[in-house]
């Protein structure tokens, strides 16, 4: 299976050139296998697993409390007009909130792929550099 990638065909000057001009590429299947070996693996399995399991109830939690945020601006007005501390009103405070779970979500991403994946993930890469790196005959 081709995988037909605009970007692919015109690479960077420098980059994903092979030193031998002219020759044919061969070891490009061996090196797709080495990659496709990698994603069925239990470790890189492990990963997605571990990414899927943050982001995705993140994501809900978070675009539920952005629409309860909207549907009530929307939807009661005198509630978000009313007042919390002087000229600060529910509405402003709700808004500041959105801001504030944004950071604080953008944190705890960050913490979370620096504790349960940074390091997995990190593994992988290198165990299919050293196997790619084989498959097209550099030293070992």
């Amino acid at each position: 299976m081709r995988y037909d990638d605009p970007w692919y065909d015109a690479l960077a000057s420098g980059w994903g050139e092979s030193d031998v001009t002219g020759a044919p590429d061969a070891a490009a299947p061996v090196a797709a296998d080495v990659y496709l070996e990698v994603q069925r693996s239990a470790a890189f399995q492990e990963v997605r697993r571990r990414y899927r399991r943050f982001v995705v109830p993140a994501v809900v939690l978070f675009l539920s409390w952005y629409a309860a945020y909207v549907v009530t601006a929307t939807a009661a007005p005198g509630l978000m007009a009313r007042p919390v501390a002087g000229a600060v009103n529910v509405a402003m405070v709700a808004g500041l909130g959105q801001f504030l779970t944004t950071f604080l979500l953008t944190w705890a991403y960050a913490r979370h792929a620096r504790l349960r994946r940074d390091r997995a993930a990190l593994e992988l890469r290198w165990d299919t550099q050293e196997l790619t790196r084989v498959t097209r005959g550099g030293a070992s």
